[in-house]
C-alpha cells in the first residue's frame, strides 16, 4: 500500500463524535450559549422597558405576553442563562487566582455550576413567586 493510499484513508480532521467531551468542555460552550443568550434577554428587557414608557395599554400587553406559559418558559431560560454565566465567570475568577486549575477541582467546580445554575435559579423564582402572593 503506498502512502498516498494510507493519506487517503485517514479523516482530514478530528470530529466532536470521535471525543468523549470532558465536563469542563460542555461548561465551556454552554457558557458561550448562554452569554449569547443573554443578547436575546436583554432585547425581551428592553422591550419590557419601552413599553412601559409607551403606555399602559402597551405595558399590559407586554405583560400577559411574558405571564403566559411561553413567556414564562422563556424567562426561566434567560435566568437560568444569567445564573449560569455569572458562575461560570467565577470559576474563570477563581482560576484567574490559580486556584482549581487540577483535573479534579475543575470537575468539582464544572459540576458546582451545573448544580448551583439550577438550585440558584429555582430559588428566585419561588422567592419571586412567594413574594408575589
Amino acid at each position: 500500500m503506498s502512502n498516498a493510499d494510507l493519506k487517503a484513508n485517514r479523516p482530514l480532521s478530528p470530529h466532536l463524535q470521535v471525543y468523549r467531551w470532558p465536563l469542563t468542555m460542555a461548561m465551556s460552550i454552554a457558557h458561550r450559549v448562554t452569554g449569547a443568550g443573554l443578547y436575546v434577554g436583554m432585547l425581551l428587557l428592553a422591550w419590557w422597558l419601552s413599553a412601559a414608557a409607551g403606555g399602559e395599554a402597551y405595558f399590559n400587553f407586554v405583560n400577559r405576553v411574558f405571564g403566559s406559559w411561553l413567556g414564562l418558559i422563556v424567562l426561566f431560560g434567560f435566568t437560568l442563562a444569567l445564573v449560569h454565566h455569572m458562575l461560570g465567570g467565577l470559576r474563570h475568577f477563581i482560576w484567574d487566582f490559580g486556584y482549581g486549575l487540577g483535573k479534579p477541582a475543575r470537575d468539582r467546580l464544572a459540576l458546582a455550576n451545573i448544580v448551583l445554575s439550577v438550585a440558584i435559579t429555582l430559588l428566585l423564582w419561588l422567592a419571586g413567586y412567594g413574594l408575589r402572593g
